[in-house]
């Protein structure tokens, strides 16, 4: 048993790293912590390879999209408060107007991906990867905007992307999917808390 293990380990380390570090980056996220965007970017860089590998090209084009918003996340919850001072910024609610362009975004964004997954890729679950990368390009926007939310948005992917992992045998992703999903809806009363307080 420990012998399979480790042969696991060996031929899946980077997956495995990436989960580690996925955690901590989401642990981190909901604590507000601005080390969330530092741990981001490293999750995103191994997951770029894993993803290529099994061929979930549109999750891994979201990982490079990661990396570019782990940039603009850190520096948003750094200098992106009124007074433009590290941790002014706030938690918030989507207001109307913009809620009406992020449904729009999202809708956009996967008539585009499944489109180029079903004609240029050889995608095994074209809909499904555009539906989950769609809702993950909103969702780390939103957070970095610190928009309540971006929570409700990552229960449904990371749920969604859960079976999908499991389907593709990803079993390091689909312990930390599964975790995911369950700190998605703890990020989400955390917040909750936090934002009655102001």
């Amino acid at each position: 048993m420990l012998q399979e293990v480790l042969f696991w380990i060996s031929g899946n380390y980077i997956e495995l790293l990436g989960a580690i570090f996925g955690l901590l980056y989401i642990i981190l996220s909901i604590k507000q912590n601005i080390w969330c965007w530092p741990f981001g970017l490293i999750t995103s860089a191994l997951y770029i390879y894993v993803f290529f590998v099994t061929k979930f090209y549109a999750d891994m084009g979201l990982q490079v999209y990661y990396l570019v918003v782990s940039i603009y996340g850190w520096y948003f919850w750094m200098f992106g408060g009124k007074s433009k001072k590290a941790d002014d910024l706030k938690i918030s609610n989507v207001q109307y107007p913009l809620s009406i362009y992020l449904t729009l975004a999202t809708v956009i964004l996967f008539g585009i991906i499944a489109f180029i997954l079903i004609n240029f890729t050889d995608s095994e679950i074209p809909y499904w990867d555009a539906f989950t990368t769609a809702g993950s390009f909103v969702a780390t926007w939103m957070l970095a905007r610190k928009m309540i939310e971006h929570w409700l948005i990552w229960i449904i992917v990371d749920a969604v992307s859960l079976g999908l992992y499991i389907y593709k045998g990803l079993y390091a992703t689909v312990i930390l999917f599964a975790v995911y999903t369950i700190l998605a809806v703890t990020g989400y009363m955390e917040w909750k808390k936090e934002l009655k307080k102001i």
